[in-house]
């Protein structure tokens, strides 16, 4: 596919307009915008977000941890789930609301008092900026439960935003996805600034619609009816169709616009992650090709790293190739992951066309033809008696899991959602998964009456209280 890089004086502008603003900064008004072009925010916004949904460090997001995709050599911490000594909350939170949804409002601001754009134009820029803003707000919600949503980044009115309930959330952002449609076909949106589709408008269309695949998915146990009527309808509108539609960003050969994974595997000089034990051992075991690609052939045999424990970085398998290069893609969404949902539901009964077993043995070979496999790699695999589609939840998020390697956000949620597969309680604290981010400690200090309100909806403010679509 077709990627487009924005130019090194834009990015240099973009990621200069960073900064460590404090809690206050994060109600901002977006109401009056600095004067900063809105294709300059758009794609800080989309940069941001991209680097924090692949970065392994320590200090961001930690989804690969959470997935037990990755373990560390040495920093036991985040591995066995302190989300305390680093703040993973508090960055996630930040990152989100300032440096990804601010930015889009603002974006939005500035497009509509844009006095020289025809409306057409102006109507497809907002339409692009929409759907990173509710891919943004949906990861927040999958992240913490309840979360300021109404009020929330309206510091005047709003200075201590309340939290919203999580589903009446998910509900507005189906809404929203509902009507982006017309906004993507109206015209022509962002082109050079547009680091995920270069402007191509017919892909963000597919991509809306597959993000509201996502949302309806994961209310599939909670909200049945309107997850029937989210995921057919977007099917019915069209969702991804193959790898070439994926929603992913390329990276630049240079620091600092190297992908997170080459900062933190390469350029940083360290040896602080390698694969873990849980992935490496259920690949093992499905005699996986497609670890040959995860993985580094460092030893005779794929070895993972005990997970949550220290580790000898020599002693076991290391991350492969592809994630070493700064130019490597960070995947918002693939087709891969379309595939497996459509699998769920036509087992669920909905109308997507096609049965489960299709839709679920498509999902498979998407993601090895992603990874550059045969055909009779793919075959091979298929055509094993643990792979070969068995209508059980354990095979199919097993392998759901094992194809979002690259895309941690959504293997931790998909571990979340359906229970499998098995993942490992870290060996030094011993401390189990967890099923959210804990609120961030600003929150608990400085918006004190909501976060309190807040935790008592959702039931305690702790990582093993599920988020509203984690019922099963």
């Amino acid at each position: 596919m077709k990627k487009y890089i924005v130019a090194l004086t834009a990015l240099v502008i973009l990621w200069s307009c960073q900064s460590d603003e404090q809690y206050e900064d994060l109600n901002r008004d977006p109401k009056e915008p600095t004067q900063v072009a809105s294709d300059f925010l758009f794609t800080a916004a989309t940069v941001s977000l991209s680097d924090m949904m692949a970065s392994p460090n320590v200090n961001d997001a930690i989804f690969r941890f959470l997935a037990q995709y990755f373990t560390t050599t040495t920093y036991v911490d985040e591995t066995n789930y302190n989300f305390t000594s680093r703040q993973n909350p508090d960055n996630v939170w930040s990152e989100l609301y300032r440096d990804v949804i601010l930015d889009l409002q603002d974006a939005k601001s500035i497009v509509r008092e844009n006095t020289e754009l025809e409306q057409a134009e102006k109507d497809a820029r907002l339409g692009q900026l929409e759907v990173m803003e509710i891919y943004a707000w949906h990861v927040l919600v999958d992240s913490f439960g309840d979360i300021p949503y109404s009020q929330a980044l309206q510091a005047e009115e709003f200075p201590l935003p309340a939290y919203d309930d999580d589903m009446v959330i998910y509900e507005d952002l189906i809404t929203r996805l509902n009507n982006v449609g017309a906004l993507l076909s109206a015209g022509q949106g962002y082109t050079n600034s547009d680091v995920i589709y270069g402007g191509d408008m017919d892909k963000w269309i597919l991509f809306a619609n597959s993000l509201k695949l996502r949302l309806g998915m994961r209310i599939s146990e909670v909200n049945p009816g309107l997850s029937q009527s989210t995921v057919e309808s977007a099917v019915t509108d069209g969702v991804f169709m193959s790898n070439e539609d994926n929603a992913t960003m390329t990276y630049q050969t240079n620091d600092p616009y190297g992908n997170p994974l080459w900062e933190d595997l390469v350029l940083s000089g360290r040896s602080d992650f390698l694969g873990a034990n849980t992935i490496i051992d259920y690949m093992n075991e499905l005699d996986d090709p497609r670890r040959m690609v995860y993985f580094d052939e460092n030893l005779d045999e794929y070895t993972g790293g005990v997970y949550g424990g220290l580790n000898s970085y020599g002693a076991f398998t290391h991350i492969g190739d592809p994630f070493l290069e700064p130019t490597r893609e960070s995947i918002l969404l693939d087709y891969a992951e379309v595939r497996f949902n459509q699998s769920r539901a036509a087992e669920l009964g909905y109308a997507v066309g096609g049965d489960a077993q299709t839709h679920y043995e498509a999902a498979i070979t998407a993601s090895m033809e992603y990874w550059g496999l045969s055909d009779d790699e793919i075959s091979a695999y298929l055509a094993q008696p643990a792979v070969t589609y068995d209508g059980s939840v354990e095979q199919f998020a097993t392998q759901y899991w094992i194809a979002m390697f690259d895309n941690p956000f959504q293997g931790w949620s998909v571990w979340r959602k359906y229970d499998e597969p098995t993942l490992n309680i870290p060996t030094e604290f011993e401390t189990e998964v967890p099923l959210r981010y804990t609120y961030p400690v600003d929150e608990t200090n400085l918006n004190e009456d909501n976060y309190e309100l807040a935790s008592e909806a959702i039931g305690g403010d702790s990582a093993q209280t599920p988020v509203f679509w984690d019922v099963e």
